[in-house]
């Protein structure tokens, strides 16, 4: 199977790429290796993928008009997986130029691509953050996502509403993904998981927001890299017989599914985890709220296993013990200004 992979130097794109030249797949990586973090982390990713002859590596901004279109022209994937985009929740308030360039204008030009050459199946990730500060958890598939909390929630939503107007229009099969919190070897290092285990090993002080009464659905990178995989397989139909629960459109072949652990973990039980897995104490500065965060998030994946099977989620203590232990080399050394 041949599957282009929008992002395939990043975090998740790079365990994805990883997991399906494993398997023996081809794999078509594109990524701009931009400096949102300091870029010798994603070629540092690269390296990993490069020694795999099914993989091939391109360069370059998934907005750049017609790019993808060509990519796609000349190497017909089967499965497209979308995970190019401007992440981060606080960042997007300081840049949200980079979040309309990258998530919007990049996300219609896969679009466009899609249109023109229609694989089997496009796979395209969102997040948990379009759920914005609703109060009514776990939060499912089906729940009502209009009041977004920060520009890079909006851009999330949007992206679902522009996806289904080409599943609708153009009979373009897409599953849209709702990401909750991942963490895992090779994460990002603008993520709190990076971010707290560094303040660890070089004995800083953590900083807390909401003075730390906050709680996150913790996701391991593993976990979610075998939901996605599984997902791949599973093509929505239009018309198909309506299940309750289901997020299947009934106008399009279009679902959103959470992929999530299922359970939301206190953050001070985190960092409690976080100082069994490294071994040192933390100490903790406790800040307000910050703009365009929440409180709290919690995956409802009862569709997940519905789609996909029973899943046996990764144990915060097991996935923080195997991140610390595979990530302490680059953890431990200061990292660039973002």
């Amino acid at each position: 199977m041949s599957v282009l992979i929008t992002g395939a130097a990043g975090f998740i794109g790079y365990h994805l790429a990883r997991r399906l030249l494993s398997e023996g797949h081809r794999v078509i990586g594109i990524d701009d290796h931009n400096a949102y973090y300091d870029p010798a982390l994603k070629a540092a990713r690269e390296a990993q993928l490069t020694p795999f002859p099914g993989y091939l590596s391109l360069r370059g901004g998934i907005q750049t008009p017609g790019l993808l279109t060509s990519i796609m022209a000349r190497h017909r994937p089967r499965v497209v997986v979308h995970l190019a985009a401007q992440a981060g929740v606080r960042h997007s308030i300081e840049a949200p130029d980079a979040y309309l360039a990258s998530n919007l204008g990049g996300t219609f030009q896969l679009l466009q691509a899609a249109r023109a050459h229609p694989p089997a199946h496009l796979v395209m990730a969102s997040s948990s953050s379009v759920y914005g500060g609703s109060p009514a958890m776990p939060y499912r598939e089906t729940d009502r996502t209009d009041q977004p909390m920060s520009f890079y929630a909006a851009t999330k939503k949007a992206t679902e509403g522009m996806a289904h107007s080409y599943a609708a229009l153009y009979g373009l099969p897409i599953t849209m993904l709702r990401f909750f919190t991942v963490y895992g070897p090779w994460g990002r290092p603008d993520m709190a998981p990076f971010l707290f285990t560094q303040a660890l090993m070089q004995d800083r002080p953590i900083p807390l927001f909401n003075r730390g009464r906050m709680q996150r659905d913790f996701t391991y990178v593993d976990d979610l890299i075998g939901a996605i995989r599984a997902l791949m397989d599973v093509i929505p139909h239009h018309p198909a017989i309506p299940v309750a629960g289901d997020s299947l459109s009934p106008v399009a072949p279009w679902r959103v599914v959470n992929i999530g652990n299922g359970a939301p973990v206190p953050l001070m039980a985190f960092i409690d985890a976080l100082q069994v897995a490294t071994g040192r104490t933390a100490r903790l500065q406790m800040l307000p709220m910050q703009p365009g965060d929440v409180a709290a998030t919690w995956a409802d994946t009862t569709l997940l296993d519905r789609l996909t099977g029973p899943r046996e989620p990764t144990a915060l203590a097991v996935g923080l013990a195997r991140y610390v232990d595979l990530s302490l080399i680059h953890i431990s050394e200061p990292t660039r200004p973002l």
